[in-house]
């Protein structure tokens, strides 16, 4: 499978910001595991298929502008399922704040 682009804007002490290019269905972000806590911001919006470790797949809807958010720890591929380009930024929390 053709490999989504990632192309890293800002990597320092307190976060990790990637934006994730998708050309074309089925490119994919390798299987990996989410060092940190982090957010999503969907650029142009597009469908996913989110396949994790044990093989569960998830259709995924991004729509452009909504944020999500997700947990250290996390482990899956993420696949375009896009009959168009799909573009997504990625901003890793490397800074945790203690509840207060």
């Amino acid at each position: 499978m053709p490999e989504a682009r990632a192309t890293q804007y800002i990597n320092d002490e307190r976060t990790r910001v990637t934006q994730w290019s998708f050309a074309q269905p089925g490119d994919v972000t390798g299987a990996h595991v989410h060092e940190f806590d982090y957010l999503v911001v969907p650029v142009t919006g597009g469908e996913l298929t989110v396949v994790t470790d044990d093989g569960t797949e998830t259709r995924m809807l991004q729509v452009a502008g909504t944020p999500y958010s997700g947990l250290a720890g996390t482990s899956h591929n993420v696949i375009s399922a896009s009959n168009s380009p799909v573009v997504f930024v990625e901003v890793e929390l490397k800074t945790q704040t203690e509840p207060s």
